[in-house]
């Protein structure tokens, strides 16, 4: 397995972000389905979401006994909203995840500056790495969901169907009508 690589893991196909120490970051090469971060229009934190529940219980079940004995849980850290400030919340230790803005635009080519740096940019990054970051539901582009938390506590950063990271993200409930494309993370025992 080397970075890049396409693995299947469960009913899945899985792109290798990173290999360190014996485990691999992986996330789902497309998006897998369509889900809202949380049940309600309201402020809330990666910590507290259903989506985050909905991940580590229901999606992390259908897994076997074999696959789950090689799914590592992490502690992610769910930093702050580095342009808006807006509260990332507790950190949390998952099976499952969503990447967070500092992972995408260190995975996903090299945007880093243009994270921490705003700079000129209003609500996103655009940059050269866009197409790496473009995902497909069905067959045709769409925007998938991050853990981070977007402008203020009711939105959650995204990644739009051109591949620009969204810092200022998408409602966490109730618009757009389609929810938003889930690509689940999570870090495999390599040996």
């Amino acid at each position: 397995m080397v970075k890049n690589d396409t693995i299947i893991f469960g009913n899945h196909n899985w792109r290798v972000l990173d290999i360190k120490n014996g485990r691999a970051l992986i996330i789902t090469g497309d998006i897998i389905e369509l889900q809202w971060y949380h049940r309600e229009f309201t402020d809330i934190t990666w910590a507290d979401c259903q989506l985050r529940n909905y991940l580590n219980k229901v999606f992390y079940n259908t897994f076997n006994p074999d696959e789950k004995a090689k799914i590592i849980a992490v502690t992610n850290i769910n930093s702050d909203n580095q342009w808006f400030k807006t509260k990332g919340g507790s950190d949390t230790l998952d099976h499952i995840f969503l990447l967070g803005l500092e992972d995408v635009c260190e995975y996903f080519g090299d945007s880093k500056e243009n994270l921490f740096v705003k700079g000129k940019q209003k609500w996103l990054i655009d940059d050269e790495n866009n197409q790496e970051r473009q995902a497909k539901f069905k067959g045709k582009n769409h925007w998938w969901r991050l853990r981070s938390p977007g402008y203020y506590g009711r939105t959650s950063a995204s990644v739009n169907s051109n591949g620009n990271v969204y810092v200022r993200g998408n409602g966490v409930y109730g618009t757009p009508k389609d929810g938003g494309g889930i690509r689940p993370a999570l870090w495999l025992k390599t040996d």
